[in-house]
């Protein structure tokens, strides 16, 4: 350590006040790094609070207005060719991906579509789907999960650093008065205090937004469940038909 820059730090600090910005300019370089590093990972953090925030607002809307025009009774075929075939969101990604099965299964010649292997693959390719688009809705939250817990430790490893920095700075002026001994400690708390204003909002918004996007996932899943049921119905209804056809 340099005990005589630090000590004429500490006495800079002193004199300056305690603000925000004196306390990091005054600090030592580790905590400076500290800080710095918990400052950017809190700038991502809201970062992907708001990208989320206003992605699951979209999504949610989007579902809305395609499960309105999907249950008015209009046709399926005009539905996927609008929505389906080429999806801009997770509920019409769902629809074509079992629509898109339906149809290239109803193209096979011969082929019982009340059968079990076309209801499979139906049922396989909508839980697919919904754990794709699941996982595209949960990108970068790992991120929030992470600073979360650790913000707060690395925040921690800079007080350490700045106390024990402090300690031999007030060493050096063999003065241990408050007047010396605060702005040296206040700088090394300082950094702990970016660490949990960092982690509280990335672990509290990690909570709501993995609970929002279990809800959105729920919600295709019961979707891709009522539509599966409505294309068995589909291909039991046709299967008699030909049935009776060829009677």
């Amino acid at each position: 350590m340099d005990h005589e820059v630090s000590s004429s730090a500490l006495g800079a600090v002193g004199a300056a006040g305690l603000s925000p910005l004196d306390l990091f300019l005054h600090a030592s370089i580790v905590v400076k790094l500290v800080m710095i590093g918990l400052v950017l990972c809190s700038a991502g953090v809201w970062a992907i609070i708001a990208e989320k925030i206003i992605l699951m607002r979209r999504v949610n809307r989007e579902a809305t207005e395609f499960e309105d025009r999907f249950w008015s009774g209009g046709s399926l075929d005009d539905l996927y060719e609008s929505d389906g075939a080429r999806p801009t969101h997770p509920m019409a990604a769902v629809f074509g991906a079992a629509m898109g099965e339906w149809r290239r299964s109803a193209r096979i010649v011969g082929i019982d579509l009340a059968r079990g292997g076309v209801r499979d693959r139906i049922d396989r390719a909508i839980n697919i789907t919904v754990s794709r688009e699941n996982d595209r809705l949960g990108r970068r939250l790992i991120f929030l999960a992470t600073i979360g817990p650790v913000a707060p430790f690395v925040g921690l490893f800079g007080t350490v650093w700045g106390i024990m920095h402090a300690f031999g700075s007030i060493a050096a002026m063999h003065n241990t008065n408050l007047s010396v001994v605060a702005p040296g400690i206040s700088e090394a708390l300082f950094a702990t205090a970016i660490g949990l204003v960092t982690a509280i909002p990335a672990y509290v918004a990690y909570n709501v937004l993995s609970n929002s996007t279990d809800k959105f996932a729920d919600r295709m899943e019961a979707f891709g469940t009522e539509f599966a049921a409505i294309l068995s119905r589909q291909s039991e209804e046709r299967a008699d038909e030909t049935t009776s056809g060829k009677a």
